[in-house]
C-alpha cells in the first residue's frame, strides 16, 4: 500500500524539516545522509595533498575490555564477560560538535577542532549482562517548532539494554518530555528474555517527526527469540506510533496481549529513509534459528533477508524484495539500503542499492521495489538438506552489477603457502559438502564460500553520488557449517538453535599454518559503475603484516576484519577495516594506494568527514572488534592536512 499523496504532504509538512542535512560539510548521520552513501561534499583534501594528512586530534573514553574469548565459545551473558569490546562506531558532526557513542553506550560531546570534550552522557548499562557490545552511531533531529531552549537539537541513542534515549545536543541532559525521564523501554511487547537477547547496535532513523528502530536479536539461540519488530516513536514526545513485526500480512503481529510474534526476523542493520516519498526503508536479517528452517512456518520466512520499504505514517508496507528464500546461510541483509539517483537504459530512477553476504549488489527502484538491473531466479541446489529441512528451488541472482565474490568452491579450489598445506586443504574440502552456492547445512559439514560473515557486511557499501561508483570491501574466507542432533550437541556449543533438530557448530576452514585454504586475496575493495553495473576494479585490501613472516604478509590482502569505506567528492576512498592495522587512502577512479597510516589497532568501523573553520576533517575508531587478533581499545582518532598531533 502505497501513502496517498494527502497524507504525503501532511506528513512532510509535519515535520521533515527537522531532518539536518549535510549543509557547511556537516556529517549528520551514520552514513552521511538518511539514505547513507558515507559520502562527503567536501573537496580540500585531494589526491594530490593526502600525503599531507596528520593526526589533528584524539579522544579516548576509556570504555573498553581487552578480553580473550574466542568465536568458539557460546553466546551468552556469563561467557561475554571476557569477549574484547568492539569499536565500532562512526561519530556524527552537526551544531560545530562531534558526537559518538562507546561500546559501553556513553555518549561523547567534542569539539570538533580539537576533540576536547564539551559533556559526557551515561545512560548507566549494566554492562555485566550484555554480550554484544556494538553501538555504531547516535543519531540527530533539531525541532523545526523552536527557536531555544532545552532539546531544541536532540541525540538519540539506543542502548544495549533496549531503551531509546533523547539527550539534549547542548547540554547532554536527559529530554525531560520524553517517554519516561527522556527514555523508552523498547523491552514493552516482547515475549521474556534475557537481557543479552535483545539490543539496540544501529543508530535510529529520523523522519519527519519520527524515530525509528529496529533491534539486534541473538538468533541462533532458539526458534522463540524475541520478535524483529520495527518501532516508530513521536521524537518530542516518546509516544508509541505504530510497529511492524515482519511476519506474513495474513499472520497476526502480535497476541491478544500486545506482545509481537517472536522468532521474526529482525531488523539489526541500519535504517534508511527517504522523507520525499516518506519511506522507511529497512534491511532485514533472516529467521530463527538461522541454519535450520524446517520448523519456521511459512509466515515467518515471509519477509526474511528483505528490503523492505514501509510508509512512514503508520508502518504499512509500500513494496518488499527478498534476496534469498528461505534462507537457512544467515546471508541477512548486514547493510544500509544506499538511496541514489541512477540513470540506466536512458531512464533517471531513485534507487535503493542493496549490498549482500553473497557479494551480490541489488539495485532496486524506490518507489516500485522493482530491479532496475535484470535479476534472475536460477535453480539452486536441492539435495543433502538434513531431515525435517525444505529447500527453495530458485534463488534470485542479480545480472549486473558483477558479484564481487566468488559463488562456491570445491577441493580443487584448495590453496597453500607450500605443497603440503594445499594438500591438507584439499583433505578438509574433500571431506566436507562442496558445491555452488546455497548448497544446504549438512550432517557431513557443508563449506559456505561466501561465509556467514561475507561477502559484504555491514560496513559497505559507500556511493561517489556524483560519479554513480559504488565502493564494497568483500571478505572472501570459507567456513564449515555442520548441523549436530541435539543429543549430540556439545556443552557451551556457541550457536545451540535450541528448540530445532540441530545445533550448529561452525569454523574458519584453514590449513596447518593457520592460513585460510582458499587463495587469497582473502579481502578485496573494489568499485563498482551502478548505472552500468560493471566492476571498474578489484585489488587486495591490505596484507597480513603482523600476522605472517616477510616476505609473505606483502601480497596476501588482510585477513577478515570489520568495517567499511567512505568517499569524498574529491576522488578519493578512505578505509581501515584491516588485520594489518593501516588507515588507507585510495584514488576512487583506478584503485591507486595514495595515503596510509598506522593505527594504534584496528579500525573495525566506518570513517566519517566534515569541514570545520575552512579545515575538512576525517575520522576513524580505531578500537578492535571481537573477530580481530588485534586488541581493543578506545580511539577516535581525527586527520587533517598538516595535522601534528601525537599519541
Amino acid at each position: 500500500m502505497r501513502l496517498t499523496l494527502f497524507n504525503t504532504l501532511l506528513f512532510l509538512t509535519c515535520g521533515s524539516a527537522g531532518y539536518a542535512t549535510a549543509a557547511s560539510h556537516e556529517w549528520p548521520a551514520y552514513g552521511g545522509a538518511p539514505g547513507g552513501g558515507h559520502y562527503t561534499s567536501a573537496t580540500q583534501i585531494t589526491a594530490e595533498n593526502v600525503a599531507q594528512l596528520g593526526l589533528a586530534w584524539s579522544h579516548r573514553s576509556g570504555d573498553f575490555v581487552s578480553g580473550s574469548q574466542g568465536l568458539d565459545e557460546e553466546f551468552t551473558a556469563e561467557s561475554m564477560s571476557n569477549r574484547p569490546t568492539n569499536f565500532v562506531v562512526t561519530p556524527i558532526m552537526v551544531n560545530d560538535t562531534v558526537y559518538y557513542c562507546t561500546p559501553f553506550n556513553r555518549v561523547f560531546a567534542l569539539d570538533p577542532a580539537s576533540g576536547a570534550e564539551r559533556w559526557v552522557f551515561d545512560p548507566e548499562v549494566d554492562m555485566s549482562q550484555e554480550g554484544l557490545t556494538n553501538c555504531r552511531a547516535v543519531s540527530s533531529w533539531h525541532d523545526p517548532q523552536k527557536t531555544s531552549g532545552p532539546c531544541r537539537h536532540r541525540i538519540l541513542l539506543g542502548t544495549l539494554d533496549a531503551r531509546l534515549i533523547a539527550i539534549d545536543g547542548a547540554t547532554g541532559q536527559r529530554c525531560a518530555d520524553f517517554g519516561n525521564n527522556g527514555e523508552v523501554s523498547l523491552n514493552a511487547g516482547q515475549i521474556e528474555h534475557g537481557a543479552e537477547e535483545y539490543s539496540i547496535t544501529s543508530a535510529p532513523a529520523v523522519i519527519g517527526d519520527l524515530v525509528v528502530t529496529g533491534a539486534f536479536v541473538i538468533d541462533s539461540r532458539r526458534p522463540d527469540v524475541p520478535s524483529g519488530v520495527v518501532r516508530a516513536y513521536d521524537i518530542r514526545s516518546g509516544a508509541f506510533k505504530w510497529g511492524w513485526n515482519p511476519v506474513h500480512p495474513e499472520h497476526a503481529q502480535a497476541d491478544e496481549a500486545g506482545v509481537y510474534t517472536p522468532g521474526s526476523s529482525n531488523v539489526w542493520s541500519t535504517i534508511s529513509v527517504d522523507e520525499s516519498l516518506g519511506l522507511v526503508i529497512v534491511p532485514t536479517g533472516n529467521s530463527s534459528p538461522d541454519y535450520y528452517g524446517g520448523d519456521r512456518e511459512g509466515h515467518k520466512d515471509y519477509y526474511s533477508s528483505s528490503v523492505v520499504a514501509l510508509n512512514a505514517v503508520d508502518g504499512s508496507v509500500a513494496w518488499h524484495y527478498q534476496t534469498v528464500h528461505h534462507d537457512i546461510w544467515d546471508f541477512d541483509i548486514p547493510a544500509q539500503p544506499t538511496l541514489v539517483d541512477l540513470t540506466i537504459n536512458g531512464e533517471t530512477r531513485p534507487a535503493v542499492v542493496q549490498v549482500t553476504k553473497m557479494g551480490m549488489t541489488f539495485v532496486l527502484d524506490r518507489e516500485t521495489g522493482a530491479p532496475l538491473h535484470p535479476v534472475e531466479e536460477r535453480p539452486v541446489p536441492q539435495e543433502g538438506a538434513v531431515p525435517g529441512e525444505y529447500l527453495s528451488p530458485t534463488q534470485p541472482f542479480p545480472v549486473k552489477p558483477e558479484p564481487l565474490h566468488k559463488l562456491g568452491l570445491t577441493p580443487d579450489d584448495a590453496w597453500g603457502f607450500t605443497f603440503w598445506d594445499e594438500g591438507a586443504c584439499r583433505e578438509k574440502l574433500e571431506n566436507l559438502v562442496t558445491g555452488p552456492i546455497y548448497t544446504p547445512p549438512s550432517l557431513q559439514g557443508t563449506v559456505y564460500y561466501p561465509s556467514p560473515l561475507g561477502g559484504n557486511n555491514w560496513g559497505a557499501p559507500a556511493v561517489d553520488m556524483q560519479r554513480k561508483i559504488m565502493i564494497a570491501n568483500t571478505k572472501h574466507m570459507a567456513f564449515s557449517v555442520r548441523l549436530v542432533p541435539q543429543q549430540s550437541c556439545p556443552e557451551g556449543v556457541p550457536f545451540p538453535q535450541f528448540g530445532s533438530p540441530y545445533c550448529v557448530i561452525m569454523e574458519p576452514i584453514t590449513s596447518p599454518l593457520g592460513a585460510p585454504c582458499t587463495a587469497p586475496p582473502w579481502s578485496t575493495l573494489a568499485a563498482v559503475d551502478l548505472e552500468g553495473g560493471d566492476i571498474l576494479w578489484q585489488i587486495p585490501l591490505g596484507n597480513l603484516e603482523g600476522l605472517a613472516p616477510w616476505p609473505l604478509y606483502h601480497f596476501v590482502g588482510s585477513a577478515i576484519e570489520m568495517g567499511g569505506p567512505m568517499v569524498t567528492a574529491s576522488g578519493l576512498t578512505f578505509i581501515a577495516a584491516t588485520s594489518d592495522q593501516y588507515f588507507r587512502a585510495y584514488n576512487t577512479l583506478n584503485g591507486e594506494e595514495v595515503w596510509r597510516t598506522k593505527l594504534p589497532t584496528t579500525g573495525n568501523a566506518v570513517p566519517m568527514s566534515y569541514t570545520y573553520k575552512g579545515e575538512q576533517y576525517v575520522i576513524i575508531a580505531a578500537g578492535g572488534h571481537f573477530t580481530s587478533p588485534s586488541p581493543a581499545a578506545d580511539y577516535i582518532l581525527a586527520f587533517k592536512l598538516g595535522g601534528t598531533h601525537k599519541l
